[in-house]
């Protein structure tokens, strides 16, 4: 088996990479294990120089490092530089953090809780940030003392390779971190292997169900984010203008493929025609290119099959009655892009508001009062992301309440950061990744109590 590098802006195999062999890959979970002991025995305080010096490589080969990404999936290279600088920042603030997360905890006079690493921890990660999604793994994971195996996205080989080799030069012990060229195929026995203590998952619904069988099966915990139908809700005290430009940015970001991008837009009838009258010019004014051109403001969709699942879905919707305010085609010539499209007139019959769209397509619905907002916004099977935007603070304080996921983020955007917790409910998954609850997902909450003659300490130095 190879795994290809597939230019998304031309359709042309640009690097080809041989599978690891079975020889291979039994060689690398055996270093983990080594890797492991000589993790969890290290200082806080020499984890986090270890950590600085792969956010310094970072910083050092932004160019370079953002021309994999954008070559592998097609997101256009200001975006990509922007990834691979958010991780540096990631992987910074755990190096600066961790020691006080993973503090004891003290109960009383006699009793605490430390919080020790469990070992070898398997990451499945997607290819829509073949950096990040990783780093904020494996930035809270190594410097809790646990150490990392990859298995990365198939389509983005470099950027898995390139993530290991960070991590060595870095001057992380052997078996600290590896990557694993498998296909998905042989995934289940790394999970069942008795070395992987843990399994994290970024990725489809049908990834996630597959993973948390098996790891249920031989009992190992599992985090799992998957997809999302994010909801964007305008009320009539919002800001238009700006509220409508945020939209367009919320929904193209990443070319449409982020899980937590604002994909359904929930509008006050007050004001829907105006806003829906900017946000469709929005969309009709971004340029649509190559993504190595600094002027291009949405790349290519990663495959031909990714670009055909959303080529049927806004098919899906005009056949049962969708308008497309603007966009709703395929682009002519190599590669696979498609037109930033908006569709009015949608209804819970067609797939855009039944399923995840992984592109640059919007649907736009009105509501008209702050009840049926809500429920709108909650009509989903997902639970990942909201946007909400008010001026009115009895307006922000249901909406807060009333939705349904794992962040609600108020006249503002949704994103990622490494001081919240990250992750979503219901079909969306469940776990937290980065912060405090990400950094103790994989870690043994270990209750201690001590004789009243005894002393108990107030914090780790270690994580011995």
């Amino acid at each position: 088996m190879t795994f290809a590098t597939t230019n998304p802006a031309t359709g042309e195999v640009e690097k080809i990479f041989d599978a690891h062999t079975p020889d291979e890959v039994e060689a690398k979970l055996t270093r983990s294990v080594t890797g492991f002991e000589t993790m969890r025995k290290m200082a806080f305080g020499e984890r986090a120089r270890l950590m600085r010096s792969a956010a310094d490589l970072l910083d050092g080969e932004v160019p370079d490092v953002a021309r994999i990404l954008t070559t592998e999936m097609g997101k256009t290279f200001a975006s990509a530089r922007a990834e691979v600088a958010k991780c540096a920042l990631g992987l910074r603030w755990f190096a600066e953090n961790a020691e006080r997360l993973l503090a004891d905890v003290r109960i009383d006079d006699h009793s605490y809780v430390r919080f020790d690493p469990l070992g070898p921890v398997l990451a499945i990660m997607p290819w829509n940030f073949p950096l990040w999604q990783v780093m904020r793994f494996a930035g809270p994971g190594l410097m809790a003392g646990n150490v990392g195996v990859l298995k990365h996205a198939a389509n983005v080989p470099q950027s898995a390779l390139y993530i290991e080799e960070l991590f060595r030069r870095a001057g992380y012990p052997e078996g600290a971190f590896a990557t694993l060229l498998i296909s998905s195929a042989d995934v289940a026995p790394v999970i069942e292997d008795e070395r992987i203590v843990a399994v994290t998952l970024t990725g489809s619904e049908r990834a996630g169900a597959a993973v948390a069988e098996t790891a249920g099966r031989v009992l190992k915990k599992c985090v799992l984010e998957l997809g999302g139908s994010d909801p964007f809700v305008v009320t009539k005290t919002a800001d238009v203008e700006r509220s409508a430009a945020v939209a367009v940015t919320a929904r193209v970001q990443n070319n449409g493929q982020s899980c937590i991008a604002a994909k359904r837009f929930i509008v006050d009838s007050g004001i829907y025609d105006e806003w829906v009258d900017r946000f469709v010019a929005g969309m009709a004014a971004l340029r649509v290119g190559d993504p190595m051109d600094p002027s291009t403001e949405v790349g290519p969709l990663v495959t031909e099959a990714q670009r055909s699942e959303i080529v049927g879905q806004v098919d899906d919707a005009r056949d049962k009655g969708a308008t497309a305010a603007c966009g709703g085609s395929s682009v002519d010539g190599p590669g696979w892009f498609y037109e930033p499209t908006v569709l009015l007139d949608v209804t819970t019959e067609m797939r855009v508001l039944r399923e995840e769209v992984f592109g640059p397509v919007a649907t736009v619905e009105r509501y008209t009062d702050l009840d049926e907002a809500i429920r709108v916004a909650n009509r989903t099977q997902y639970g990942l992301g909201s946007s909400i935007w008010t001026h009115d603070a009895e307006e922000r304080r249901r909406l807060v309440a009333g939705m349904e996921a794992g962040q609600v983020f108020v006249n503002t955007m949704v994103a990622s950061s490494p001081e919240l917790p990250f992750g979503g409910i219901r079909r969306s998954g469940y776990g937290r990744e980065l912060s405090e609850m990400g950094i103790k997902e994989f870690m043994n909450a270990k209750s201690v109590r001590e004789d009243a003659g005894s002393s108990v300490p107030s914090t780790a130095t270690t994580a011995d």
